[in-house]
């Protein structure tokens, strides 16, 4: 399959479960930009091994030719990056401002959602999907479950395509759904 991505604004969004793909698919359909600028949102974490594997195959799958910037800070590479990018994963974003209150938070997600709609060239941003079994017992599980469900259908609204991975294959989810009226 080819995908034919352009030069003028566009935002994808792929989302999907752990090891579904998601990243992989971002990456398939970054790896023909030129000069594509790979956000990685994440704290460093040098103490978790399990998380190091991780972040080490994800940094062997990209191409040496794209940038990388390692940030916990979105909103600041928004308005640094102009070119085109991808942005692994949005689940970074809502931790950085986990603690938050909602005023905040609400002002916040504006803030990121009008810097996005503002680029014009691509932009890849994959997002994890939570909370499909079970319910956190613990108020911050649910705190960030519920922002990133939230956060997540606003990025779809503003997103030129939006895909969902599941099981290694890729869902075209524009081609098989309709926006739910709010």
């Amino acid at each position: 399959m080819e995908i034919n991505l352009n030069s003028s604004s566009e935002i994808i969004f792929i989302t999907g479960g752990t090891k579904s793909g998601k990243s992989e698919f971002a990456e398939y359909l970054g790896r023909n930009i030129k000069k594509l600028t790979y956000i990685a949102l994440s704290e460093p974490r040098p103490g978790d091994v399990n998380w190091q594997k991780k972040i080490l195959l994800h940094r062997k799958r990209r191409p040496n030719h794209w940038e990388l910037i390692e940030t916990n800070n979105l909103i600041s590479a928004l308005k640094s990056e102009k070119g085109p990018i991808l942005i692994d994963s949005i689940g970074g974003f809502i931790m950085e401002s986990i603690n938050k209150n909602d005023d905040e938070w609400h002002n916040k997600i504006y803030l990121l959602l009008d810097l996005l709609k503002m680029r014009v060239k691509t932009t890849l941003i994959v997002g994890e999907q939570v909370g499909w079994s079970l319910v956190s017992e613990y108020e911050i599980g649910n705190k960030y479950i519920d922002r990133l469900g939230d956060l997540q259908k606003r990025i779809t609204r503003i997103s030129g395509e939006s895909w969902l991975t599941i099981n290694g294959r890729a869902i075209k989810l524009d081609n098989i759904s309709f926006e739910i009226p709010s």
